[in-house]
């Protein structure tokens, strides 16, 4: 079954940053607004799943409230996925570069769990079946690494010339966790305006 929606993960404490990670100023827009605007041009519905006080900024898509424990990555692939009970593309809210087209191929594959790799998995930008609840459930209990459960589950993998379809992916993988990596996104979307002969994007923040 084709994925249908794209949930954005924004549950984190964004504790390296100068502020809430969602509402992080990214070349004047919030930093939750890149994936968000990804999706929607992937053709997917985009949802936000966060903790009831996550400091989110103004949204015009659903917000899916997860538990306020754990405070783990899973915790919000979980309450979507049981929210919904369908596939699921899974985006972080840090990782402003990923291309609509790869979430649109995530959206299109049907193993019940697809990672890209570039080397390693990530966990964070993939498609999650709601038949992996049993056991998604069970890793969240023992808190254990998201890239181990990737390995665990058997997971199918996009990599090499395959992932290299979509661009860069030292480039579109690059996440947002403190300052510098905010810098380094920014400094990547002028690159590209200037590369595409784009008028500069605001240096807001």
């Amino acid at each position: 079954m084709k994925a249908k929606r794209a949930a954005i993960m924004a549950g984190g404490r964004g504790s390296r940053m100068d502020g809430p990670k969602a509402a992080a100023d990214l070349a004047g827009r919030p930093l939750i607004a890149y994936p968000i605007a990804a999706a929607r041009k992937a053709g997917l519905e985009p949802i936000v799943v966060a903790k009831a006080d996550t400091d989110l900024p103004a949204l015009d898509c659903e917000v899916v409230i997860e538990a306020p424990e754990p405070v783990h990555p899973l915790a919000g692939i979980v309450a979507a996925l049981e929210r919904y009970g369908e596939p699921l593309v899974v985006v972080a809210c840090d990782l402003p570069l990923v291309p609509a087209p790869l979430l649109a191929a995530l959206a299109a594959r049907q193993s019940p769990l697809v990672v890209p790799a570039d080397p390693g998995p990530q966990p964070l930008l993939a498609r999650y079946g709601p038949e992996l609840l049993p056991r998604l459930r069970a890793w969240l209990a023992s808190a254990a690494p998201m890239r181990r459960l990737v390995v665990e589950l058997d997971a199918e993998v996009i990599a090499g010339e395959e992932l290299r379809r979509y661009g860069d992916p030292d480039r579109f993988l690059t996440n947002v966790n403190d300052a510098g990596g905010l810098a380094r996104a920014r400094e990547l979307l002028a690159a590209s305006d200037r590369r595409d002969g784009r008028p500069p994007t605001p240096a807001g923040g």
